[in-house]
């Protein structure tokens, strides 16, 4: 076999490989933020509960590795055709290890939405994308 012949089934095989592992690349769910949270310049937030019924929510914020520990209020947002309510709250949580929550029960209607609502100890009022039923 010819040099030329190797060279060419060389480069060829060498780009079949970077098609195979740039498609892995792609393929890759880089950065999805999951339903129910929102992406902070400090971490993110997130909220999570039964929309459409009575039950139990829990607001948790998670803090990006190396930041210090600090206190947030935590609580949710409501609104349905008509109305966006004032926050509710769940209380105050100081983060330990970079993470706090806090749960509640809501007795929410079909048709209604739930956001989770953060405000930081400069009274900076931060929330996640709103989830309906």
């Amino acid at each position: 076999m010819s040099s030329s012949v190797r060279t060419v089934r060389r480069a060829t095989a060498v780009r079949a490989t970077g098609l195979v592992v740039g498609s892995l690349f792609v393929l890759a769910p880089v950065g999805v933020t999951p339903e129910g949270c929102g992406e902070l310049s400090g971490g993110r937030l997130c909220v999570e509960g039964p929309i459409g019924g009575a039950g139990t929510f829990t607001t948790r914020y998670d803090q990006h590795p190396g930041r210090p520990e600090i206190a947030v209020r935590l609580g949710y947002q409501r609104k349905d055709a008509r109305i966006t309510a004032f926050p509710g709250w769940f209380g105050t949580r100081t983060t330990r290890q970079g993470h706090a929550e806090l749960t509640g029960t809501l007795d929410t209607e079909p048709g209604e939405c739930v956001r989770g609502v953060m405000e930081d100890e400069r009274e900076r009022l931060y929330v996640t994308g709103w989830r309906c039923s």
